[in-house]
């Protein structure tokens, strides 16, 4: 694969470590640490893939991300990851553009193996077990986040909870399923 990569984290050492697993396979990448770095960049280099975090600093910035490489640079093809994965933002990144939406942390063979996959879309696998009472009450949260836009304050109210305990539930990593 001869291409030139995006990668947008805020997480530096993270950048540096994807972006050297990349050079040892052979393709250039280019790191963006924030929203604004990632935008400005887009407009000066053409990609062929990008790799975007969906948390860039505060709030769901990746997806500004994301959707301005898709509307300036439609035959990029995105990945979102995220250390904070729910069925929420996996859609709207999918809406957004998004090839795939990936939990942190990822290896670089399964984030090459997705972008080798064909763009064929096929129908997505049903887990065999349902959901725990955390892992939904995480989703849900993240569900009604999403619909006030991040604003804590409308969602608190909107859930019934006090503010700091909404901040408290979303400071945590997401329950496993």
């Amino acid at each position: 694969m001869n291409s030139v990569m995006l990668l947008v984290d805020d997480d530096t050492v993270f950048c540096n470590i994807l972006t050297q697993a990349l050079q040892r396979k052979g393709i250039e990448s280019i790191q963006a640490h924030s929203a604004d770095d990632a935008m400005s960049i887009i407009e000066q280099v053409q990609f062929t893939h990008a790799i975007i975090d969906l948390n860039l600093g505060s709030g769901d910035l990746g997806l500004c991300v994301l959707r301005y490489l898709a509307e300036t640079q439609p035959l990029c093809r995105s990945i979102m990851l995220t250390g904070f994965a729910s069925i929420a933002t996996a859609v709207e990144a999918t809406k957004s553009g998004a090839v795939q939406y990936l939990p942190k942390p990822a290896t670089v063979e399964e984030i090459l193996a997705v972008f080798n996959q064909s763009t064929e879309i096929s129908d997505p696998s049903i887990p065999n077990q349902s959901p725990s009472p955390k892992r939904l009450e995480w989703e849900y949260i993240q569900r009604t986040l999403l619909k006030n836009r991040g604003n804590i304050t409308a969602t608190a109210k909107e859930l019934g909870m006090h503010r700091r305990t909404l901040q408290r539930k979303l400071s945590k990593h997401p329950p496993s399923r």
